[in-house]
């Protein structure tokens, strides 16, 4: 389908001085446009997705943002104003004194059958979440989403619209949105309040949604898909997993928890004792990563998928694009076969012990040092041709790199591990040449953490455990906020640590 595309640039080049707004007029590149940039004192800049142009060599100057202020709307307390009739969006920065000394200008279009992609999802009533980087296009491929949803399958769509991002600024909403009604928020701070506004008071079968960012909009956004709503919203981040590692937006996939096995459930598993998981149904039904304008991953079972990562599987991701006529192309990414991807903490009993190994993607001298360390006889060598096992991160792994083609033809066995952590590192040697039990360094700091949190409520805090990585640490905190404590992070690097307490102070981000 050939995507129709509207930007409405004439109404922002007409709100710019005139010495950023000549070059842009002339230029053939405009169509990719992102945002002009005006900071006091510095030349303007142009941004497409490849480059940065500046404009003219003159410095801006206060009466030169003061000329763009002059033609916009208001700014709201998240500093952002539009220009009325349009989906341009533009971004204040200010001083101490609260005085506007930059301006991120940000063009707003409106591309018509980009939804193609995903319409199939859409038209599913299944609950759609929306990731990507800044400036990708979520925000672009929401409204496209809000217009089908109303015009052609004749929903009660309500758009929740922060900012005045999705429908444009002013009273009236922008064309691209259709038949849907757009209900505006006076404070960003508002939006969980005005998301549940929208299901008591206007019966909608759908509620759209920009930006889910705080706890309160995540909790109000399981509120309204308990109710039987069709949601569909976005957030940031590339890839679902940043989602579950968020302590704050995790809710939307279901939340994780720690759970502790016994000794012979951990032995059938093959795991350790102390593991994640979901704590309950996912928020939204379906994940789409949006990679570019033209390219998505699409998760379409979340709960399915949180369970696999959670328990260090890869169950592969459907992609899809458009080619050069314009039409959907797909394609299931899943790990090949003959390679076996498994977590660090699930050991392979089938291979005997590897004398040699060729590391990819791992601190080989972090790697000698531990295996010296736990006194395994283990050889690194710099030909893959020359060891008995491909060691490779996962973060690698799943980058596909030719390394991957070259063990399997020779059937050179492969062991993935999550990260190049010292802790993962240590693990992997241990279940590789399965020398002793390992050390459950995650169980051993969450019962420090249930004996700290008794000893405080008995009056014997502040107490401050012992240091741990930032993931420990995350679920440290979690823990001690279910009990009614506080806890705070400190120290630095490796002295990391978390300190539980009963008063409340002024905490840090762990």
């Amino acid at each position: 389908m050939q995507k129709v595309i509207t930007d409405d640039l004439n109404e922002l080049l007409s709100a710019m001085p005139a010495f950023v707004s000549r070059p842009l007029w002339n230029d053939d590149d405009r169509v990719e446009l992102l945002e002009v940039v005006l900071d006091l004192g510095r030349p303007a800049e142009a941004r497409y997705p490849a480059k940065q142009v500046v404009l003219n060599p003159a410095e801006v100057t206060l009466k030169d943002i003061e000329h763009v202020v002059s033609k916009i709307g208001e700014f709201g307390e998240d500093n952002r104003a539009g220009i009325e009739r349009t989906l341009h969006r533009i971004s204040a920065i200010r001083n101490r004194a609260g005085n506007i000394i930059g301006l991120s200008c940000r063009v707003g279009r409106a591309v018509f059958g980009n939804i193609e992609l995903i319409r199939d999802l859409v038209e599913s009533g299944k609950s759609i979440m929306l990731l990507g980087r800044p400036g990708v296009g979520k925000t672009t491929m929401l409204r496209e989403v809000a217009r089908v949803l109303a015009d052609d399958l004749e929903k009660r769509v309500v758009i929740v619209d922060t900012s005045n991002e999705i429908a444009g600024d002013g009273d009236i909403a922008h064309p691209a949105i259709g038949r849907s009604r757009r209900m505006q928020v006076a404070r960003p701070s508002m939006q969980h309040a005005v998301m549940i506004e929208a299901v008591e008071n206007h019966m909608p079968e759908v509620i759209i949604i920009d930006e889910i960012g705080t706890e309160l909009e995540a909790l109000a956004a399981r509120t309204i898909a308990e109710r039987g709503v069709q949601l569909v919203g976005t957030a940031h981040g590339n890839k679902l997993e940043n989602l579950i590692m968020n302590p704050t937006l995790s809710d939307l996939v279901g939340g994780i928890q720690t759970v502790t096995l016994g000794d012979e459930e951990a032995r059938r598993r093959r795991t350790q004792k102390s593991i994640l998981e979901r704590k309950a149904p996912p928020t939204f039904d379906v994940i789409v990563e949006i990679q570019s304008w033209d390219r998505v991953a699409i998760h379409p079972d979340v709960a399915t998928v949180v369970d696999a990562i959670l328990r260090g599987r890869d169950i592969g991701v459907e992609e899809r694009w458009f080619d050069e006529d314009g039409e959907v192309q797909r394609e299931r990414k899943v790990p090949s076969s003959p390679i076996q991807a498994f977590d660090s903490r699930t050991p392979s009993v089938e291979e005997p012990a590897p004398k040699t190994i060729f590391s990819f993607g791992i601190d080989r001298s972090r790697l000698e040092k531990i295996a010296r360390k736990i006194h395994i006889p283990v050889t690194l060598v710099d030909s893959l041709n020359a060891a008995d096992l491909l060691m490779i991160t996962k973060n690698h792994y799943r980058k596909n790199p030719q390394i991957l083609e070259v063990a399997e033809a020779s059937k050179i066995p492969i062991y993935v591990i999550r990260s190049n952590s010292p802790s993962q590192i240590e693990q992997s040697l241990v279940d590789l040449y399965d020398i002793r039990e390992p050390v459950d360094s995650e169980a051993v700091a969450m019962k420090e953490t249930e004996e700290a949190i008794n000893a405080v409520k008995e009056g014997q805090g502040p107490l401050e455990l012992n240091p741990q990585n930032s993931f420990i640490r995350r679920l440290q905190h979690q823990l001690v906020e279910k009990y009614d404590l506080m806890s705070e992070s400190t120290g630095k690097g490796a002295q990391r640590r978390i300190r539980v307490f009963e008063e409340l102070s002024q905490t840090d981000e762990f």
